[in-house]
This record gives C-alpha cells, sequence and structure tokens, in this order.
C-alpha cells in the first residue's frame, strides 16, 4: 500500500505549537532501515505547517504496527519530548489481539530483554535473565473461542517488547510473523497491534490525551469477542493499580 501527502495529512489525531501525535498506518516503517521501501518521515516535510523545520520523531512504532505515534514540531519540544518518553513520564497503552486467554484477568510482566544477535542490523529480541529489566502491565478486555483482546501498557521501551513478552507468557500476538509461530500466523495476516492511547504531560496544565481509532484489521475482530462497539476511548489513560 502507498500513501499520499493528503492521507498522511487526514491521520492526524492532535497538533499544537510543540508536537503533532499521528495515527501512523500499519506496514510502514517511521524512518529508512535494511528492508527499504517507502518510510512515514518522508512525508514529514508535508507537516511542517508554519513550524520553521518540519517536525522529527520523538519515538518510534515498528512497521507493522498502527495508532498513536508523537512528532516533536521543534528542537526544545524534541529534546523535552526525548526525556519525557526516556523518564517513563509518557504513558501508552496499546491492543492487542492474542492467540491464548491469560490466566489472571490483569498483570504485570517482568521478562528481561535482550537481542537475539550481536548483529547491528538485527532488532530481534529474546528473554534473557541477563538482559535489560522490561516490564508490561496487561489486562483481559474480553475472550473468546481461544483468543483474547488485551490492552498492554509498556513501562519500559525496550524494542519489540509487547511482541516478545506475549509470546513468552503463551499468548502470542495474533499475526506476528516474527515471535507468534504458526499459530499466530493462521489467526491473522496482519500484527494485531495498536498504540490505541497515549497520555503526555504538559507544560503548566492537564496532561495531552490522544486516542488513535482502531484499525479495520483489528475492528473486525471485535464482533466475534462481544465488543463490536469498542473504541480507544473505553481504555483508561493508565493500566497501573
Amino acid at each position: 500500500m502507498t500513501f499520499s501527502e493528503a492521507d498522511i495529512r487526514a491521520r492526524i489525531l492532535y497538533r499544537d505549537a510543540d508536537m503533532i501525535v499521528l495515527d501512523k498506518p500499519a506496514g510502514i516503517a517511521v524512518h529508512k532501515g535494511p528492508k527499504g521501501g517507502e518510510t512515514l518521515d518522508a512525508f514529514f516535510p508535508a507537516l511542517q505547517f508554519e513550524a520553521p523545520e518540519p517536525p522529527q520523531l520523538a519515538h518510534r512504532l515498528d512497521r507493522e504496527t498502527s495508532g498513536c505515534l508523537v512528532l516533536g514540531r521543534n528542537r526544545a519540544a524534541l529534546k523535552r519530548l526525548g526525556a519525557m518518553f526516556a523518564d517513563g513520564r509518557v504513558r501508552k497503552v496499546y491492543v492487542a489481539l492474542c492467540c491464548g486467554v491469560p490466566a489472571e484477568a490483569s498483570g504485570r510482566i517482568d521478562l528481561p530483554l535482550a537481542r537475539r544477535s550481536h548483529d547491528k542490523r538485527s532488532w530481534w529480541m529474546k528473554v534473557d535473565p541477563a538482559g535489560d529489566p522490561s516490564f508490561t502491565r496487561y489486562r483481559v478486555l474480553a475472550s473468546r473461542g481461544g483468543l483474547s483482546f488485551l490492552a498492554l501498557q509498556p513501562e519500559t521501551g525496550r524494542t519489540h517488547q509487547l511482541r516478545v513478552h506475549c509470546a513468552a507468557m503463551g499468548w502470542p500476538i495474533a499475526g506476528d510473523k516474527v515471535y507468534g509461530g504458526d499459530r499466530a500466523m493462521a489467526a491473522s495476516r496482519h500484527l494485531q497491534l495498536h498504540a490505541a492511547r497515549i497520555r503526555i504531560p504538559a507544560r503548566g496544565g492537564p496532561p495531552v490525551e490522544v486516542t488513535a481509532p482502531l484499525p479495520s484489521a483489528m475492528s473486525d475482530f471485535l464482533g466475534h469477542l462481544g465488543l463490536k462497539d469498542f473504541t480507544p476511548e473505553d481504555l483508561p489513560a493508565d493500566l497501573a493499580p
């Protein structure tokens, strides 16, 4: 699938003088990588508007992950946003369709992660007791027929963290061809992971809270789980108890 400048502008969820929150489509990398192909950052000049320079990434999402992506519109904003992401002050809640059902309705995953390979071009990860501390909160929103719909909140920002954590717990994300195995690929041709809600602290005012509508590849499943009317606005901004 290819995108136009108009397509990307139409996916702006929020904009102020310092940042843009974009509903990133699945299937497009945020920047150039070894696989090549169309990248989201090529469209950033079309998102400059009245700012002195095009926006830049304040964080990243995987190619196949959709939803809330934050861009900084100036250097000072990028520095401030980067510090907030690094310190865990930005709250992100994802939703995922998983193959399997957690034994507990909610919980916290504590599994350290490390790269599978020391090759600098490889970003595949694994659970490793000697790896970096990695924590994910989860909550079951619905389940049926061996599938579950989960809210996921990463407390750390490791590469592929949600995908590896879910797979390691025995309920891989549907459509995850790297970590999910045959069961995940049989359930869906698309990775069923969406950055649904984000809360960003603001200077001198209430936090900025933004939600991204579910992609059709995910919403089509929810009727089977009894959630045909679900929207990301139904999610809490924080899964912590």
